[in-house]
């Protein structure tokens, strides 16, 4: 039976607004778990208030990441397998900081700067009705505005975001260096959050020094690698 796996929309030519539903998707693809995508409302109704989610056992659990460890633990998921402490170690680290770090300035530039926001809101709304989506889609922003100030990302200077994912970003080129992936000539488990947030990145329509990064040869090589790949 194929997983329920709920997500939100596309996006830009990205498969979905949120890099953790395209990190799990692709993660799924890459396991070869067979799924079935699902619209998953409100966000802020789904499990933990945020998508992705899937369906267990009758039950629906988020978290992207508490989702695929589930998910190894029951189908004997191998991506993973012969990492060395040290390579565990780094991919934990990298994706700790994407998703920790990096997220938090995208979603600065892209719901609280006003250069943002004039894309963000008309493809977002879009998720709503149409007399639900100027009320609703205001909330949400107030929410991440919050959000953003209690992670301290808030609390910098647009210059300043934009300086911290970029160096995030740079970091993560170094470490691909000429690989095929972030580890050698096969995908990780890792791979599947660093395409995730830099397709999300890509398609998006910003011009930012953060677009321009995530838009260096090397990456758009390594994306377009995963995309033949696992979304052909």
């Amino acid at each position: 039976m194929a997983l329920p796996l709920y997500g939100s929309r596309p996006a830009w030519g990205a498969p979905d607004f949120s890099p953790f539903v395209i990190k799990l998707e692709t993660w799924l693809r890459m396991a070869g778990i067979p799924y079935e995508r699902r619209d998953g409302g409100n966000p802020m109704k789904a499990p933990k208030g945020k998508l992705p989610y899937v369906e267990l056992d009758g039950k629906h659990v988020g978290d992207s990441q508490l989702v695929l460890e589930e998910l190894t633990r029951r189908h004997g998921v191998t991506l993973d397998a012969g990492m060395s402490p040290a390579e565990a170690a780094t991919a934990r680290a990298v994706r700790r900081m994407l998703e920790e770090g990096t997220y938090f300035c995208t979603l600065r530039l892209r719901w609280l700067e006003e250069d943002g926001w004039a894309e963000q809101y008309p493809a977002f709304a879009k998720m709503f009705p149409a007399f639900v989506a100027p009320i609703v889609v205001p909330l949400i922003r107030n929410k991440v505005r919050s959000a953003a100030q209690a992670q301290g990302v808030g609390r910098h200077t647009r210059e300043e975001v934009i300086a911290i994912a970029a160096a995030d970003l740079a970091a993560v080129q170094a470490l691909l260096g000429e690989q095929a992936y972030l580890f050698g000539d096969a995908p990780r488990s890792v791979d599947a959050t660093l395409y995730a947030f830099l397709t999300a990145i890509q398609t998006h329509p910003g011009t930012t020094a953060v677009h321009l990064a995530a838009r260096s040869a090397p990456f758009l090589a390594y994306t377009q690698r995963i995309r033949d790949r696992y979304w052909a």
